[in-house]
């Protein structure tokens, strides 16, 4: 209870943090603000918070109800990658701090100690594409006006409708083809590019 006042007695942070039911003091959930400056600029991040038995002694588990393109996070789970949330945890944090860590996360990723290996590769390897994306997830799954909504997966990977038509109209699931497509790298498919089809092909099959 002393940890919640200390959020609410501090309005400039941006920051909540809630029982999800108020019999059970063990679930919360939190929120922050994206960073200024980031792509995650202007969104709000729900993250999900069970706090063990023995806390502060242990660290809680926090995961992230909005989905957000990040190289420590997972974009499937939400789960997250840092050192506090495990063995650098202390005592002597909050729940609060906590937060505002994760904030710092989004801020500054740490790619060579990834979540999401794919993320983190395409933060590695283009990251103005990776800004663009990051940015799109904010607009539509963190959106604080509360319009955020639920994105064509294949434009938030920037694959080519065409491709996914093509492989749709073989009798394949949306959802797996983008998955393959995603895994493999392929966003467009040249007419006279029969081995990345095939290997599309391929995978799809297995």
């Amino acid at each position: 209870m002393k940890e919640m006042q200390a959020v609410k007695d501090d309005p400039q942070a941006h920051i909540t943090l809630e029982f999800v039911n108020e019999s059970d003091i063990h679930h919360l959930k939190g929120s922050f603000q994206g960073p200024p400056g980031t792509p995650y600029e202007n969104g709000k991040f729900i993250v999900d918070i069970e706090v063990p038995m023995e806390y502060p002694f242990k660290p809680p588990k926090m995961k992230f109800d909005t989905k957000v393109y990040h190289p420590n996070v997972s974009s499937v789970t939400g789960a997250i990658c840092l050192d506090i949330l495990k063995n650098a945890w202390s005592p002597v944090i909050t729940l609060k701090s906590a937060l505002i860590s994760l904030q710092a996360l989004l801020q500054s990723p740490e790619p060579n100690d990834p979540q999401d290996a794919e993320v983190a590769q395409h933060y590695l390897r283009d990251r103005e594409s990776f800004n663009k994306t990051a940015a799109l997830w904010t607009k539509l799954y963190a959106s604080v006006d509360g319009t955020a909504g639920v994105a064509d997966e294949a434009e938030l990977y920037g694959i080519s409708p065409d491709v996914v038509q093509e492989f749709e109209s073989q009798g394949f699931e949306k959802d797996r083809i983008v998955e393959v497509l995603r895994r493999l790298g392929v966003k467009s498919l040249d007419p006279s590019d029969n081995d990345t089809a095939n290997r599309v092909l391929e995978e799809l099959l297995k």
